[in-house]
């Protein structure tokens, strides 16, 4: 017992000594944690409940006083740190935040703009709206658009009655059917080829009635004079029998098949499938094949030439050049019947 009293002595005698060489300042911060945990303590039962000023004290304090850890009793010095972390993951996400101009740095003339694309085209979007903008030469930002176009409405616009009526890229192409009803319940039977690089359509082809030596022969048309991709993506359907395969290396073309039941390893085609029906056949009634050809070929010629594609860093298919504003007014072009537009530049 005597050996154990004169070892309390002498650690008792080394805090002294110690807290008579500490500096001021620390003796103040310790003198502080210890204040704000008792604070703590009593403006709460059981266990201590911390509010979001508690925080910032102890992760200021974390900052600035590096014995910060032994004084701290109400929480674990591990869940300071977490709290740091947590700060420093909400201080990036606002300062890597989109920085878009004010309402104030927008013109009049460029919000009538993007209000008139809005109303005037099925389905546009701010993504959509920005890639047009950015080809007149108006870089205002992404999120800059959406304020002043019109509220969302339960159903697409309606229409008028005039416009009623990655690595082998370079090398690959996908195939597809999408069947299409007619105003007389017939199902006729659209075939597209799609190359990869540039999103282009490059042969499509419309029949009421398929058959692998019909299917062979408009992959003959699709690549004429050793123009034929390395790769093919397509499904499994029963279309694509003997006679098709044999067709199709005979030209050079290695097929590659998607997973039974599994469209989403055939993206782009499927996407394209969904850009057709949201952008054009969910708007028209298809009267027949000739119909749907003519409609298919228009709505096409407009996907090439002017639709933006975010995966082509919001260009078309056919690389669009910017107008800058000094080539004039914008003009609105209608394509497709009037259900989309082409928005250019002319001098007055």
């Amino acid at each position: 017992m005597h050996h154990r009293a004169m070892v309390d002595l002498f650690l008792s005698l080394l805090g002294a000594l110690r807290s008579a060489f500490r500096s001021r300042a620390s003796l103040s911060l310790e003198n502080l944690a210890l204040r704000q945990q008792v604070a703590n303590l009593r403006r709460t039962s059981g266990r201590p409940r911390l509010r979001k000023s508690d925080r910032v004290f102890w992760l200021v304090l974390s900052r600035l006083w590096s014995r910060w850890a032994e004084v701290l009793v109400v929480v674990k010095p591990d869940t300071v740190v977490r709290w740091h972390r947590a700060g420093f993951r909400l201080f990036w996400r606002w300062k890597s935040r989109s920085r878009s101009p004010a309402e104030g740095d927008v013109s009049a003339e460029v919000k009538t703009l993007i209000r008139q694309m809005a109303e005037a085209n099925v389905g546009w979007g701010a993504p959509r709206i920005h890639g047009e903008l950015l080809k007149l030469g108006i870089d205002i930002g992404e999120r800059s658009a959406s304020p002043f176009m019109p509220p969302k409405q339960p159903k697409p616009p309606s229409q008028t009655w005039r416009t009623f009526l990655d690595n082998h890229v370079g090398s690959l192409a996908s195939i597809d059917f999408f069947t299409v009803p007619t105003a007389t319940f017939r199902v006729l039977y659209v075939f597209f080829v799609l190359s990869h690089d540039r999103r282009r359509v490059l042969h499509f082809n419309v029949t009421d009635h398929p058959s692998a030596a019909w299917t062979a022969q408009q992959i003959i048309e699709a690549f004429p004079e050793d123009t034929a991709p390395k790769y093919m993506i397509r499904d499994r359907d029963g279309i694509y029998g003997d006679q098709f395969q044999r067709r199709v290396a005979g030209i050079g073309i290695e097929e590659v098949l998607t997973a039974p039941q599994s469209p989403w390893q055939n993206p782009y085609a499927e996407r394209l499938v969904g850009s057709v029906r949201r952008e054009c056949l969910d708007h028209v009634i298809v009267l027949g094949e000739q119909h749907l050809y003519r409609m298919l070929k228009s709505y096409f010629a407009y996907y090439h030439r002017s639709r933006t594609h975010l995966s082509l860093g919001k260009d078309a298919p056919q690389s669009r050049s910017v107008q800058p504003p000094a080539m004039g007014k914008v003009v609105a072009l209608p394509e497709v019947g009037g259900l989309h537009h082409r928005y250019e530049r002319l001098a007055a």
